[in-house]
């Protein structure tokens, strides 16, 4: 069975390529979902599949990629129904 989070990455997570890391990670753990840019200078993502890759993603955004400097992370449930994992534009 699937679950679904909705994250809120805050830091220095944009202009780092975070976005593009977390595709390929989400592509690896086999994750479907979103991620975006938000206009407060947050990163926002969509998250669902198994629990034990949803965790993984969830630690891995913890730090996100080299350049990236993650202060927290917000985790709430989430909702909806994903086939892939993309890039959206910014929020």
């Amino acid at each position: 069975m699937n679950t679904r989070h909705h994250l809120r990455v805050y830091g220095h997570v944009q202009g780092v390529f975070f976005r593009e890391a977390m595709c390929r990670k989400a592509h690896q753990l086999g994750i479907t979902g979103w991620v975006r840019n938000c206009r407060d200078g947050t990163v926002e993502a969509m998250i669902q599949g198994a629990p034990e890759a949803v965790s993984a993603m969830i630690e891995w955004a913890r730090s996100g990629p080299e350049l990236a400097r993650v202060e927290r992370v917000e985790i709430n449930a989430g909702s909806g129904e994903y086939t892939d994992f993309e890039k959206l534009d910014t929020a």
